[in-house]
C-alpha cells in the first residue's frame, strides 16, 4: 500500500486540453473537444431532437448557415454512408456548417456504415465540438432564442477568443437573409431515381405519366425520389427561373421545395413567379420553405420563431381528416395564420405549439405543408401527400 502512495507522490492531475470552442455572440465561451474539420465557421445555433438521421440532417440544404446542437447524446455511432446524403450534388458541401455533440464519437456499429463519422465530417468540411452540456445549451436556446455563434477547432488548443467573439457578434441575423442562392441549382436537370426498397436499393423510373417541374430552393434527394415514385417525370429548375419558362415546359404540376433562410427575402423574386403559376391554375405542392412561399404568394406573412422546429417526432394534426401524423421538421420561420386570406384554408397544425403547418387554396389547385413528409419518423405517416399531389394533377388533367 505504501509503495502505491509513493508512486503517486508528486503526480499532478491535468484536465484534457480543450481543442474546440463554441463562442456565442453575447460572449459566452463553451469549451470542448474538436472533431471533424479544423478551422472556424459562423452560423445560427439551433437544436435538433432527432435520435437518428444525423447524416440526412447535416446534409439538408435547409440548414445552411446553421450550427446544429443534437440533444440526443450518441451521434455518429452508426457511421455514415453515401445513401443517406440529402444534397443533390454529392460533391457539394451544402447544409449545416457546424455540429455540437454531448458525447465523443464511438466506432461505427451498423451494417450500412462505410466511413467513420469523424472522417466523414472532415471530408465534408464540417466543424464539430463534443463534450458540451447540450441540455443546458438547448434550455438556453428555448429561453432566449437561437443565438449566432462561431464554432472553432484547433488541435493545438490555441484560440483568439476576442476575435471569435467579435466575429460571432458581427454575424447578421437570419431575419432578412436570402440563403437560397448558396444551395440551389444553377441549371435545369432531370431526375428519375425512385425510393429505396429492399433488397435492391434505389430504383429507376421505367415509365412516366405526368410531368412535374420542381423549383429548387434547396431541394432534398428523397423529395425528388417520392415525386418520381408517383410516376411523374421530374424536371428541376433553378429558383430564379421565370414563370414563362416553367409554363413553356408544359408541367402537369409544380413543386415548391424546401430551403434555408428568411422566406420573405427569397420571396422578393420567388413570389411573383408563384403567383403567375397560380393564375395559370397549375397544380402546386409546397414543402417547408415552399409552404412559406405559397403563403406569401397569396398575401400572408411569415414570422421568425424563437427556437424553431427541428426534430423527427413532431406531432401534426391533419384538420381535413382528423388524423395525427408524426413528422420531421426543420424551420425557423412560420406562416402567420392570422394573416391568411379567405381563399387559404389552414389544413395542418402543430400539436406542440399550435403553429400553422399546412394550407390549401379554395380557388386554385394548390396546397403545402410546413414539415417534411419525405422523411420517415412515422415512418410513412405523411407519404399520402405525394399521392394527394398526384391525384390533384390527374383531376386537373382530366378537366383540361
Amino acid at each position: 500500500m505504501g509503495s502505491e502512495q509513493d508512486n503517486w507522490q508528486g503526480h499532478v492531475w491535468q484536465d484534457p486540453k480543450s481543442t474546440a470552442l463554441l463562442v456565442l455572440a453575447d460572449g459566452l465561451v463553451l469549451e470542448g473537444f474538436g472533431l471533424g474539420a479544423t478551422g472556424q465557421a459562423a452560423g445560427e445555433v439551433c437544436f435538433n431532437t432527432a435520435m437518428t438521421g444525423y447524416q440526412e440532417i447535416l446534409t439538408d440544404p435547409s440548414y445552411a448557415g446553421q450550427i446544429i446542437t443534437f440533444t440526443f447524446p450518441h451521434i455518429g455511432n452508426v457511421g455514415t454512408n453515401d445513401d443517406d446524403i440529402e444534397t443533390v450534388n454529392m460533391a457539394a458541401v451544402l447544409g449545416a456548417c457546424g455540429v455540437v455533440l454531448r458525447a465523443p464519437i464511438t466506432g461505427a456499429s451498423n451494417w450500412r456504415a462505410a466511413k467513420h463519422f469523424d472522417a466523414w465530417l472532415k471530408a465534408r468540411g464540417i466543424i464539430g465540438i463534443s463534450g458540451l452540456d447540450t441540455r443546458a445549451l438547448t434550455a438556453r436556446i428555448r429561453e432566449a432564442g437561437m443565438p449566432n455563434a462561431v464554432i472553432a477547432h484547433a488541435p493545438d488548443g490555441r484560440f483568439d477568443v476576442e476575435a471569435l467573439t467579435r466575429a460571432a457578434a458581427a454575424l447578421p441575423s437570419m431575419d432578412g437573409l436570402d440563403l437560397v442562392p448558396k444551395v440551389a441549382s444553377t441549371q435545369r436537370y432531370g431526375w428519375d431515381e425512385t425510393v429505396w426498397a429492399w433488397p435492391g436499393g434505389y430504383g429507376r423510373q421505367q415509365a412516366t405519366n405526368r410531368h412535374v417541374v420542381a423549383i429548387d430552393y434547396g431541394i432534398k434527394r428523397n423529395i425528388l425520389r417520392l415525386i418520381a415514385t408517383t410516376g411523374a417525370k421530374v424536371t428541376v429548375v433553378p429558383p430564379t427561373t421565370p414563370a414563362e419558362d416553367i409554363l413553356a415546359l408544359s408541367p402537369d404540376g409544380v413543386f415548391l421545395s424546401n430551403g434555408p433562410g428568411d422566406p420573405a427575402a427569397t420571396g422578393r423574386y420567388a413570389v411573383p413567379v408563384i403567383r403567375t403559376l397560380l393564375e395559370a391554375k397549375v397544380p402546386t405542392f409546397g414543402i417547408c420553405l415552399g409552404h412559406q412561399m405559397l403563403g406569401l404568394a397569396v398575401g400572408a406573412r411569415t414570422r421568425k420563431m424563437r427556437q424553431g422546429h427541428h426534430g423527427a417526432n413532431h406531432p401534426v394534426k391533419d384538420l381535413t381528416t382528423g388524423k395525427v401524423e408524426i413528422t420531421s421538421m426543420n424551420h425557423g420561420f412560420a406562416v402567420d395564420r392570422d394573416t391568411l386570406p379567405g381563399n387559404a384554408v389552414e389544413t395542418h397544425v402543430s400539436l406542440f405549439d399550435g403553429s400553422n403547418c399546412g394550407i390549401a387554396l379554395t380557388d386554385r389547385p394548390a396546397f403545402s405543408v410546413q414539415y417534411h413528409p419525405e422523411a420517415s419518423p412515422g415512418p410513412q405517416d405523411s407519404h399520402y401527400l405525394f399521392a394527394r399531389f398526384a391525384e390533384m394533377m390527374a383531376s386537373r388533367k382530366a378537366v383540361v
